[in-house]
């Protein structure tokens, strides 16, 4: 009999929480025939990745998994063989008790959030907190060896290789969101929280002698791109150039769609964890937004991952690679670090196809849970 799962998401932010459990319910289900239930808090910002969705119906199917509105108050539901709690939100309480009421208990994951910390690797896969007998247990994603791996769908790497080959499909795509980049110019796409250090940063691309393309989907970013234009407002589909620098600004779109996007650019600005991942996977030149946390705890997790990111580049690439992302995420000027980030260009482009290879080697996250359920039975 197949395994039921339940992933249990809270949207926090905005598309990054659900990004992630909707790529792992679909995968479960299309890759290792689970039956799976997505509870989801807020309807709306799923909305946006997924059109499908009719955030006014409580319960319906999109790609073979049962998506379920998470209500405030909780209706009377049997509880899985697995529950996933993501991001460590916390259960209601009512499915608590239908957990412990089983005749034989779940096994209960909290999926974090992806770090590549040293400590990582140690509290993966160790039992947290007990409820009326049920253990709970720490799931990580992780960069290295002893975490749960990054979500990568079968045939991914396959698929990106095969796009990137193929100009006259990377033309089509681009044609279908009316993007239509002049010859030779950057193709770039910038998805970010506000940040004060982007003026400096428009400002040098556009003072370039290589003229610039860049794409900035709907987002939060788009005020701070509207106040260095110097227009009333950015609607979608709005086409800015300023000397060099041509600014369009594109819908929010399906996450295969937001896929081939990232595999088209020549550098990709993203921010939170689903299209970080996704990122690394277009294996092309990139810049991580991390979300903001209190006490600055955030750039620890930066410097963690910088550390692992840079290990393979020559000291000049990645003394480049460092500056661009600490003033990124410190809203720093930014002039100077892109301009020395171009002089290692070849080398950076050359390590962002590896690190994905390398990447790609170990499990995928999806399989790693499915192998943790069977480890557990």
């Amino acid at each position: 009999m197949k395994a039921s799962w339940d992933i249990f998401c809270s949207v926090v932010d905005n598309f990054g929480d659900i990004g992630v459990t909707w790529r792992l319910a679909r995968q479960l289900v299309a890759e290792h025939q689970c039956v799976v239930r997505l509870w989801v808090d807020d309807l709306r910002a799923f909305e946006r990745i997924c059109p499908q969705i009719d955030a006014r119906q409580a319960r319906q199917f999109q790609d073979g998994v049962e998506v379920r509105h998470w209500p405030a108050e909780w209706p009377a539901e049997a509880a899985a063989d697995v529950v996933i709690a993501a991001f460590a939100c916390q259960l209601p309480h009512g499915y608590m008790e239908a957990m412990a009421d089983r005749e034989r208990a779940p096994l209960w994951l909290n999926l974090d959030y992806l770090s590549a910390e040293d400590w990582v690797g140690g509290c993966h896969g160790l039992p947290s907190v007990k409820f009326r007998g049920v253990q709970k247990y720490f799931f990580f994603p992780g960069f290295k060896a002893g975490t749960g791996g990054l979500l990568r769908e079968a045939g991914l790497l396959e698929q990106r290789r095969n796009f990137q080959a193929d100009r006259q499909a990377q033309v089509d795509f681009l044609q279908g969101l009316r993007v239509a980049p002049a010859a030779g110019a950057r193709l770039m796409s910038l998805f970010a929280y506000e940040n004060a250090g982007l003026g400096s940063w428009l400002q040098a691309l556009a003072s370039d002698v290589q003229p610039t393309h860049l794409l900035v989907p709907e987002g939060r970013i788009l005020g701070d791109v509207q106040r260095w234009l110097g227009v009333e407002s950015l609607a979608v589909g709005s086409l800015q150039v300023r000397q060099s620098l041509t600014v369009q600004v594109l819908p929010f779109v399906r996450q295969e769609d937001y896929d081939r996007l990232l595999w088209c650019c020549d550098f990709n600005a993203v921010r939170g964890e689903d299209s970080f991942v996704r990122a690394q996977w277009a294996g092309r030149p990139m810049l991580w937004h991390i979300y903001r946390q209190d006490e600055d705890t955030h750039l620890d997790k930066l410097e963690a991952f910088l550390a692992l990111y840079t290990q393979a580049l020559s000291p000049a690439a990645k003394a480049a690679v460092l500056a661009l992302w600490r003033a990124w995420n410190t809203e720093a000027q930014m002039a100077e670090a892109w301009k020395n980030l171009l002089q290692h260009w070849p080398e950076v482009s050359a390590h962002a196809e590896q690190w994905c290879l390398e990447q790609g080697l170990q499990a995928d996250l999806a399989a790693a849970l499915v192998q943790f359920y069977l480890n557990w039975i």
